[in-house]
């Protein structure tokens, strides 16, 4: 039972994960009231449903005439291939793309009872009855064939995997930056906050409320910190040229400096518009996900999906404008 050359091994597994892309972007598409491209790559491909398809065949051989053991097979092999890949995908990347927190008796969010069970039922209706003539049209396949299809395929899956991978480690970078940002952000306006009071209560007037806000950790979101530091750059620009010579020296230079620092950092995250294959891409990515989730840096990621819908709004002139 199941015994196939490696090449149809193989083929077998990029055709579940394209039955599970099937599945899935349907299942999506209806519940986001738009049509969505689920899955990690961007090809018709699901690669979890293909590991897991093969991960059935290979832990229900042994039991294959007990169906109660194909069942305890399939729930035990199907929870430890969701646990072990959603563990792995999480610590590479710092996104989880399913998330079973909401569960009961669930495990680290990775995994949980519900899905458990319901993986062993799945095993024994995929071993026993979709396999069966699945299998017989592997079968009449001639071998050359499928050998030449198979590697074929082997060739646009490698390519479009590895541009997810790079995607996905892109994605988790810059949540790891924009953690660095916040805080370097908040530091900034701490230290603005001291020399407000260093030139006096004339000065913090103006500003007061924003820094107080800031300096007390009401805003931590990106947006809500460049908004204030900027209205505090404008204050200080504005106060400097009423009176130069009240700004010289060490003062002056010092948010000079600190504004050139914050430039640069923003530039780096800021939304700009789509303008290449990888910028496609990587929104894809993250539209074809709805499901994504951040548990280290989850408000970062939110931020960063509302940042990719801006920028596929976002006319090119308009981005050049600013």
């Amino acid at each position: 039972m199941f015994d196939y050359q490696p090449l149809q091994w193989l083929f077998l597994f990029y055709f579940y994960s394209f039955l599970g892309w099937i599945f899935e972007s349907i299942y999506v598409s209806v519940m986001e009231k738009h049509l969505t491209n689920r899955g990690f790559i961007r090809g018709p491909f699901l690669p979890l449903y293909g590991c897991g398809g093969i991960t059935m065949l290979l832990v229900s051989r042994p039991y294959y005439d007990n169906v109660i053991l194909v069942y305890i097979a399939g729930c035990v092999g199907a929870t430890v291939l969701e646990y072990v890949t959603g563990v792995l995908m999480e610590s590479l990347f710092k996104i989880r793309y399913w998330d079973y927190s909401h569960k009961k008796f669930n495990y680290k969010g990775q995994i949980c009872l519900e899905s458990s069970l319901v993986w062993g039922f799945f095993t024994v209706l995929f071993t026993h009855y979709l396999q069966l003539p699945v299998e017989k049209l592997l079968f009449s396949i001639p071998y050359n064939i499928l050998s030449v299809v198979t590697v074929v395929v082997t060739v646009l899956f490698s390519a479009d995997f590895m541009l997810a991978f790079r995607t996905a480690m892109d994605i988790g970078d810059v949540l790891v930056y924009m953690e660095r940002v916040k805080s370097e952000m908040q530091r900034m306006q701490k230290r603005l906050d001291v020399l407000v009071a260093f030139k006096g209560e004339d000065v913090k007037e103006g500003i007061g409320a924003r820094i107080d806000g800031i300096s007390s950790g009401i805003g931590n979101r990106v947006d809500a910190l460049s908004s204030s530091l900027e209205k505090s750059f404008g204050i200080f620009k504005d106060k400097i040229s009423i009176n130069p010579s009240a700004y010289v020296g060490n003062v002056r230079d010092e948010v000079a400096e600190l504004y050139v620092k914050y430039k640069v950092m923003m530039s780096r995250i800021a939304p700009h518009p789509i303008k290449n294959f990888y910028d496609w891409y990587r929104a894809k990515t993250i539209d074809g996900n709805p499901t994504m989730t951040s548990s280290q840096y989850a408000d970062s990621f939110e931020e960063v999906r509302a940042m990719t819908k801006r920028a596929k709004d976002m006319p090119a002139d308009e981005y050049e404008r600013d």
